[in-house]
């Protein structure tokens, strides 16, 4: 009979950090910025149809980098966790807080007792009805939650990104303006070419969506003549 090959539980977590901060590390950046109108969400993703970025509910978005097989499962369960939630007691009761904390649990789990962690970093958005009241949570690969202020940047060279990012960010800023920001931290990444319009995803959650549109959904997604006209804007 073969004797298994003893691991000592602290190795085993390490070996397993390790492993998932390299595969996040290989992913494109996203950066998540609170301003004066909402929530703008930036990609760099030069995909059409394989989105970093994506609606859960009426007034809450996420964002991830990473696999996309595994966050793509992460944001399906949260959609179908929104609309029970929703259905069964009432909208109101389906926040950005308690979906972090089921997404954490689900991390959590699978970095604990799984072969395999995911390899993946998760935000979570909502937009109030003002700026303070917005809510941006942080999620890693081990199920730790993080309640971020004013923005969020994730993957990549997430510390240069971050640092051009903060040089930058005003509470005053618009839409334009916010996503004009995460592109500039975003090009902080490159060392030469600056990004098109058609390799970054963006959307945004509007805090005026009620009054402007009559819709309680905040979420909306911008295409490629969206974001040159709103990079071309005067902050």
């Amino acid at each position: 009979m073969t004797q298994q090959f003893y691991v000592s539980p602290e190795q085993l977590m390490k070996d397993r950090a390790d492993f998932a901060r390299k595969g996040i590390a290989r992913g494109r950046s996203v950066v998540v910025i609170s301003c004066r109108d909402g929530i703008a969400l930036v990609a760099e993703n030069p995909s059409p149809s394989l989105h970093k970025i994506g609606e859960i509910y009426d007034k809450i978005a996420f964002a991830a980098v990473g696999k996309y097989n595994e966050f793509e499962s992460l944001r399906q369960a949260g959609v179908r966790y929104a609309d029970v939630r929703g259905y069964s007691y009432d909208r109101e009761d389906v926040t950005a807080r308690g979906l972090a904390s089921v997404y954490a649990q689900s991390l959590g789990a699978v970095f604990t007792a799984e072969q395999k962690p995911f390899e993946v970093e998760l935000a979570v958005a909502e937009v109030g009805i003002a700026q303070e009241a917005d809510h941006l949570y942080r999620l890693t690969f081990d199920g730790s939650i993080a309640d971020e202020d004013a923005f969020i940047v994730m993957g990549g060279q997430a510390e240069k990104v971050s640092e051009a990012v903060a040089a930058g960010w005003r509470e005053e800023l618009n839409f334009s303006g916010a996503i004009r920001l995460a592109v500039a931290g975003l090009d902080a990444d490159k060392d030469s070419a600056t990004l098109a319009a058609a390799a970054v995803e963006v959307a945004v959650l509007d805090r005026g969506s009620e009054s402007a549109r009559g819709s309680r959904r905040a979420f909306r997604r911008l295409d490629d003549a969206d974001v040159v006209a709103l990079l071309a804007e005067e902050n």
